[in-house]
């Protein structure tokens, strides 16, 4: 070995069968700065293996917001569970879906400013 070492991602469950950003925008940072300045990093690397097409980054936020909705989803279908009470005791409370809606809000403002990266 030459002392460098690099990161692998392989997505077993869903690869190859949506757009990259699906699983790229996932790494990226909070921020809209720090993100924007890690994914030109991000798709530098990318682009050493495959092309990338840039028409993907519209999709960003749009992908964040269905993530958001997913969540909430998924904690709703299993509620019954007696171990998601306990888990995620803040779920079942107005508190919690006033920061959802915030969160969905300011989503919505995000998904206007367009992508993170010029095309």
């Amino acid at each position: 070995m030459d002392g460098c070492r690099s990161a692998h991602f392989v997505d077993f469950d869903d690869s190859r069968i949506g757009p990259a950003i699906q699983d790229l925008w996932l790494l990226l940072p909070a921020g809209r700065a720090d993100a924007s300045r890690a994914l030109t990093d991000l798709l530098a690397g990318y682009e050493d293996f495959a092309e990338f097409d840039l028409r993907e980054l519209h999709l960003i936020e749009a992908l964040r917001t269905l993530r958001l909705i997913h969540y909430s989803t998924w904690l709703a279908r299993r509620w019954n569970n007696p171990a998601f009470p306990v888990a995620f005791p803040r779920f079942n409370t107005q508190r919690y879906w006033e920061d959802r809606i915030l969160e969905l809000r300011e989503q919505i403002g995000a998904m206007q400013e367009g992508p993170l990266w010029s095309v």
